[in-house]
């Protein structure tokens, strides 16, 4: 009985010096993983800052033509700081982008399009433009304003629309097996209810999640997505930075 007593108590203990043991070498893994980026997140910082203050010269000349639309999404936790979206989108002006989608979850930044247009000298709306035929001037930065509910919307007209198409085709449950719809049919659809728009080439994330925080996913295939961090610490460097990477990137859509 004894002996029994003995050998669970040293069981428990060399499962207690196992889980201690694994503690700690998680806890030296994750220092060392820390230790290793954070050289690396202060250089990447000091970069941003010496690009901002223009001393870099190979990020004050790119060709930012390769960059046709841009897509900005914003934290909802973040989306409440127009004064930081109205200086990035001049930063964004400066640079030369001239096309810009604007998204936030909760529809916040569609509600202030008034109030920001008023803060950008000839900027206009996308779909205004689109209409006007002034996409190809210059002179004009154009706005998109995107929120969830406009993806989740446009889903759903979309299946309406094919739907009675497909109604109305008189189609029979013997060929009812062999329909198909194909993407182009969707993105079709979805430009036919108003909600196809651009398909962005970057987008930048402003915020502590790193993803595209429910943008329209139909319009994301090939998009490539940069997190840039919190919007309250953004930097005008890390902006140049992200979008001269991009420009310097041959893509490859595959076939």
């Amino acid at each position: 009985m004894d002996f029994n007593k003995e050998s669970q108590v040293s069981c428990s203990w060399y499962a207690q010096i196992e889980n201690c043991l694994l503690q700690l070498l998680w806890h030296l893994i994750h220092v060392t993983i820390d230790l290793w980026y954070f050289p690396l997140g202060i250089a990447d910082v000091l970069e941003s800052y010496l690009i901002s203050w223009g001393l870099l010269g190979r990020y004050k000349s790119f060709n930012v033509t390769k960059l046709r639309y841009l897509a900005i999404v914003v934290d909802s936790e973040e989306v409440f700081q127009t004064s930081k979206i109205i200086k990035l989108l001049q930063w964004l002006e400066a640079v030369g982008i001239k096309h810009v989608c604007l998204y936030d979850n909760e529809g916040v930044l569609k509600k202030s399009k008034n109030f920001i247009l008023e803060k950008l000298d000839g900027t206009i709306l996308f779909w205004d433009a689109h209409e006007n035929d002034v996409l190809s001037d210059r002179q004009h930065m154009t706005l998109e304003f995107v929120s969830f509910s406009d993806g989740k919307e446009a889903v759903v007209k979309a299946a309406n629309v094919l739907f009675m198409k497909y109604s109305k085709s008189g189609a029979t449950d013997q060929n009812q097996k062999d329909e198909i719809f194909t993407e182009s049919q969707m993105s079709n659809t979805l430009k036919t209810v108003g909600s196809g728009g651009p398909k962005p080439d970057l987008l930048l994330v402003y915020g502590p999640a790193r993803c595209h925080l429910g943008f329209p996913a139909w319009r994301i295939p090939y998009t490539e997505i940069v997190h840039m961090g919190p919007l309250k610490s953004m930097n005008y460097g890390s902006l140049v930075k992200a979008i001269y990477k991009f420009t310097m990137v041959q893509p490859n859509y595959g076939k």
